[in-house]
C-alpha cells in the first residue's frame, strides 16, 4: 500500500534520511524501530506530507503522496500521537469525534457523539467518561481516548507514534493488545514507530530497522531474532557494545 523509494531528507548538514527504501503491504502491521534521533518521526511525517523529502518518491496505492486531493488523501489516515495529544479544553467525546465534526466527514453533533461513545466503548471506556475532560483521566485512559480518536473515522491506514511511552508495563500491554485487535478487526494497514521491543513483538507482522538514515534490515517479526544482522541484534537485545555507538 505504501512504498518509499530512495527517500532522502536533510536539515542543513544533518542528513536524517539517506535513501530509504521500504514497502508496507496492505492489511499488514509494520513496526519501524531504531534509536532516538534516527529519523523515525521524519519518515512518518514524510509519508503524511508534513515534511517534503529532498529526493525520492513516496506512493500510496501507486500514487505520489504529494499530488492529488490533499483532504481526500489525509481522510484515509488515522493517527495515535505520542502522549495522546488530546485537546485539554474539549470533553473526551469531542476529542474522539473531532474529525467527524469538521470538513468532508462532518456529521450532526448527536451522531458524532454516538460514534464517539461507541469507539470509547471499543477501547474499554464507559459512556460516563465521555463528558469528562482529559485532565480527569489517567495516562492510560488518555492513551485509550487517543486510540478511539484514531479509529473514529474508520481509516484505512493507522499510524502509531510511540504508543506505549509513559505507561506502566501492564497498561502498555493493554494498549498493545488493543492495537493488535483493532487493526485486525478493521483490516487496516498499520505503521508504528517505537523502541519498545515488547510492543514490537505484540503488534508487528513485519519490522524495519532504521539506522544512519537507511533501512538496515526488514522482514517478518518471526525472523527478527535470527536475522544475523549485527545492528538489529544489538538493538533488540539492548547491548551497549556493537556496531551502533552509544552516545555518552
Amino acid at each position: 500500500m505504501i512504498t518509499l523509494s530512495d527517500v532522502s531528507k536533510s536539515f542543513g548538514s544533518n542528513h536524517v534520511l539517506r535513501g530509504v527504501n521500504l514497502t508496507i503491504e496492505s492489511g499488514k502491521s509494520m513496526v519501524i524501530i531504531g534509536g532516538s534521533g534516527t529519523g523515525k518521526s521524519i519518515l512518518l511525517k514524510s509519508i503524511l506530507g508534513l515534511v517534503t523529502p529532498d529526493s525520492g518518491t513516496i506512493t500510496l496505492d501507486g500514487r505520489d503522496v504529494t499530488k492529488g486531493d490533499r483532504d481526500a488523501f489525509l481522510a484515509r489516515f488515522g493517527m495515535l500521537f505520542q502522549g495522546a495529544a488530546l485537546f485539554d479544553s474539549l470533553p473526551v467525546w469531542q476529542n474522539v469525534a473531532f474529525r467527524l465534526m469538521r470538513g468532508s466527514l462532518k456529521r450532526p453533533p448527536d451522531e458524532a457523539r454516538e460514534i464517539a461513545i461507541e469507539k470509547l466503548r471499543r477501547v474499554g471506556l464507559t459512556p460516563e467518561q465521555a463528558d469528562k475532560y482529559p485532565a480527569e483521566l489517567s495516562g492510560g485512559m488518555q492513551k485509550r481516548v487517543g486510540l478511539a480518536r484514531a479509529i473514529a473515522a474508520e481509516p484505512e491506514i493507522i499510524f502509531f507514534d510511540e504508543p506505549t511511552t509513559g505507561l506502566d508495563p501492564i497498561m502498555a500491554g493493554v494498549i498493545n493488545d488493543l492495537i493488535r485487535e483493532i487493526v485486525t478487526e478493521m483490516g487496516a494497514t498499520a505503521m508504528t514507530i517505537t523502541h519498545d521491543m515488547t510492543s514490537v513483538r505484540a503488534i508487528a507482522d513485519d519490522i524495519a530497522m532504521l539506522h544512519d538514515g537507511v533501512i538496515q534490515w526488514t522482514g517478518p517479526v518471526a525472523q527478527m531474532d535470527a536475522s544475523g544482522d549485527p545492528y538489529l541484534d544489538q538493538f533488540i537485545h539492548g547491548r551497549a557494545t556493537g556496531p551502533i555507538e552509544a552516545v555518552r
